[in-house]
């Protein structure tokens, strides 16, 4: 491709279908991240994850975040994306992308017929698309798990 980004549209998988269903309790009143509040001793609802942070489960998948170019975005390493394969991907997006056969997670910006990968860390240029580079945007990231040191 010269210097035209490829969306590749969503393919077919069901093994995302044959996920089980796991409802974990979720409290009825949020938690209080300022001034402590009374708690709650009990959940009312159930959340099911799938069902919060998967919208197309034939087209959702999973990575693993290796290195520091998203820090800004929130995204750092050893967190697990939620991509979604069949969100046409738009300006702002934070996307999976291909860029010359390499797998990047990036914010994509689109701008006046200009096509760019942007880290989420100061110390990353943008990666500005040329004509002898190649750009598959793989999916749209949708969320993400990240673990809390105990």
């Amino acid at each position: 491709m010269l210097g035209s980004p490829h969306f590749i549209k969503a393919d077919l998988y069901s093994a995302a279908l044959d996920a089980p269903r796991i409802f974990i309790p979720i409290g009825a009143t949020p938690v209080s991240a300022g001034f402590p509040s009374p708690a709650e001793d009990y959940a009312q609802r159930r959340l099911d994850i799938n069902e919060y942070l998967i919208r197309n489960p034939v087209s959702t998948f999973f990575f693993t975040v290796k290195g520091d170019s998203m820090q800004e975005a929130d995204i750092f390493e050893g967190d697990i994306l939620v991509v979604d394969r069949s969100i046409e991907p738009a300006h702002g997006h934070i996307v999976v992308a291909f860029l010359n056969g390499e797998r990047l997670v990036k914010r994509l910006s689109i701008r006046d017929g200009n096509v760019s990968l942007l880290a989420g860390n100061s110390e990353y240029p943008a990666l500005t698309l040329k004509g002898e580079n190649q750009l598959d945007i793989w999916g749209v990231a949708i969320g993400k798990f990240k673990r809390i040191p105990a």
